[in-house]
């Protein structure tokens, strides 16, 4: 009896054996003068490195126009204001002059040319950040609350994420090899760079542990391995009640849990994850299982256990099912849980009680715990940029230079301005209100809550628009909501340009995913929690034709809704949901 065939390993799988230090020929593009992009290979392995390769899609019918995207590296989304000079200084230098917050607290740079990545990547580094790791096949960003710690609590799970980070950070040589101690910087930014470190702690917290070594000498990578993981794995902490970093779309999350006023551990959940492929029903957004209840001290041994499952048990022959939270939907949560028990060497205690009652960025001032204040901003779509008499680059540049506060990045693309002195906040707000900066303070709870990401012209995925078009959409949204009798009202709206998720559509309110040009399925009955997955109500909807749509569902709701029940809650519930197809 023959056995069965099995299935082959994908290429990127192939790649990665075959160059596990993930150096490609990525020296040999740099040190070519006349080259304009990575090419071959190279476009897999610089994504471990923090970039990917893009073209100006608007621009293709003349020829295609190569930059690349560069994504930093922020636990917690944490900038101190001397490292944002310098994200802004470069910015200018080598990208398209923005700088735009992700969903996942990190800054990235659009429209780098290939000449500039390696004076852009070397700074970042010198700033005391890093790009390592931000995309590949590995633990990326670590998320974690927005706001600044206001006791003793807030600050450990801050300390808690950046022992996190450090522990799975891949130990690959090549990339400070190539980018750190390849470059030779020379930009005029040495006494800037000086001010960054003198305002930390000399040292980089994003520096990877040693690399461990086989018997020959040569550098091994205990946790990852020769192939690193089967896809992306993403990481994040959040303190009930306010869910503001998504925590059960990660595919690991750790739930802080409060008792007697002390932070008494977390609660461990695995196997979220939003990306889909259109039509391909082995893909589908979900969110994660509690798993159990970890103490502080077993949080780097939890993490590089989970982390190891989805190595050893995730998918690496078909790159759209080798998300963990596959392996948890098809081998089950009791699976997971003895093989993780089996890790540790002893099972998990039950999870401990907990509550989200929200999620979402506050705006406007509020006092900090030692007397010092925080700013919540609006930054739409997550861009910060200079248009028009709208100038809040510069506005925040000059008060990083004058007011040194810490930048903190939100996981809804927002901006806090925290440990303030009371003497500087009319200062602080003048300088915003004087550069066109109005909105930042209220934008209302549609735009607050609303997300979108960059899509075209730059990603190479999207199949429609979604940040050039989310802010027109939103206005004809909010129109129909004020039409329907409850404006002002909370609403949480989130598009993509294609099926991955980034800007997390798949447990909004209301969700666009983009379907071909000028179309979305729309996704409905998510809640304002996080803790809900909306589900398809209708597909390939033009977008001319979205206001319509919406505006009769909330013409319906405001009709139909019980007192105080969200859109969400009330889609959910309703009789709107079109008839499954006959068996």
């Amino acid at each position: 009896m023959n056995e069965p065939l099995q299935k082959p390993l994908t290429k990127n799988e192939l790649l990665k054996a075959d160059k596990p230090d993930l150096s490609g020929t990525i020296r040999e593009t740099l040190a070519n003068p006349s080259a304009d992009r990575f090419s071959g290979d190279d476009e897999q392995f610089i994504k471990f490195h923090g970039i990917y390769q893009q073209d100006d899609r608007d621009k293709r019918k003349t020829g295609k126009e190569y930059s690349v995207m560069v994504r930093t590296r922020q636990t917690g989304g944490i900038v101190p204001a001397s490292q944002y000079r310098i994200y802004d200084e470069l910015s200018g230098r080598f990208a398209n002059g923005t700088l735009r917050i992700t969903s996942r607290q990190t800054f990235q740079f659009h429209g780098v040319a290939q000449k500039g990545v390696g004076n852009l990547i070397k700074s970042i580094n010198e700033a005391l950040s890093s790009t390592l790791a931000t995309c590949g096949d590995v633990n990326r960003n670590v998320t974690a609350p927005s706001n600044p710690p206001v006791d003793a609590i807030t600050q450990a799970i801050e300390d808690d994420a950046f022992t996190l980070t450090r522990a799975l950070l891949p130990k690959t040589t090549a990339y400070h090899s190539i980018w750190v101690d390849g470059v030779q910087l020379d930009l005029g930014l040495g006494e800037k760079i000086a001010k960054v470190r003198a305002s930390v702690d000399q040292a980089n917290p994003y520096l990877p542990p040693p690399a461990d070594h086989d018997d020959s000498g040569a550098p091994t990578d205990s946790l990852y391995g020769k192939t690193y993981l089967p896809r992306k794995f993403k990481t994040g902490f959040a303190l009930p009640p306010n869910n503001d970093v998504d925590i059960f779309t990660n595919d690991m999350g750790f739930v802080a849990i409060v008792e007697g006023g002390k932070l008494a551990g977390y609660n461990l959940l695995v196997g979220g994850g939003l990306g889909t492929s259109h039509g391909n029903k082995a893909t589908y957004p979900r969110l994660a299982d509690v798993i159990g209840f970890v103490t502080r001290e077993q949080i780097v041994a939890v993490g590089e256990a989970v982390i190891k499952i989805h190595r050893d048990w995730g998918d690496r022959t078909d790159r759209r099912h080798a998300r963990i939270k596959y392996v948890l939907q098809e081998k089950g949560v009791a699976w997971f849980k003895a093989e993780l028990a089996q890790r540790l060497g002893a099972p998990l205690p039950p999870a401990r009680p907990f509550l989200f009652k929200g999620q979402g960025d506050a705006f406007g001032w509020t006092r900090q715990a030692d007397g010092h204040w925080f700013l919540g901003l609006f930054v739409e779509t997550g861009r910060i940029k200079d248009a028009g008499d709208y100038r809040l680059k510069t506005a925040l540049r000059k008060i990083a230079e004058q007011f040194a506060p810490t930048f903190r990045l939100t996981a809804t693309q927002n901006l806090i301005l925290s440990d303030v002195k009371e003497t500087d906040k009319d200062a602080l707000e003048k300088v915003l209100r004087d550069h066109g900066c109005g909105i930042v303070f209220d934008p209302g709870l549609v735009k607050g809550r609303g997300m979108a990401c960059p899509a075209l012209p730059t990603c190479g995925l999207s199949l429609a628009e979604s940040e050039r078009f989310f802010p027109t959409l939103l206005a004809k949204l909010e129109e129909a909501q004020a039409e329907a009798g409850f404006g002002g009202e909370e609403l949480v709206v989130r598009m993509t340009g294609c099926p991955n998720g980034c800007a997390r559509p798949y447990n909004a309110e209301i969700g666009f995913v983009g379907k071909a040009p000028g179309k979305y399925n729309v996704m409905l009955g998510g809640n304002r929690e996080g803790t809900r997955l909306a589900r398809l109500f209708k597909e390939s909807v033009l977008a001319d034709e979205i206001p319509s749509v919406i505006g009769t569902l909330f013409r319906q709701y405001a009709g139909e809704r019980r007192s105080g029940q969200a859109f969400g809650d009330w889609a959910n519930e309703a009789a709107i949901w079109p008839a499954p197809p006959a068996a």
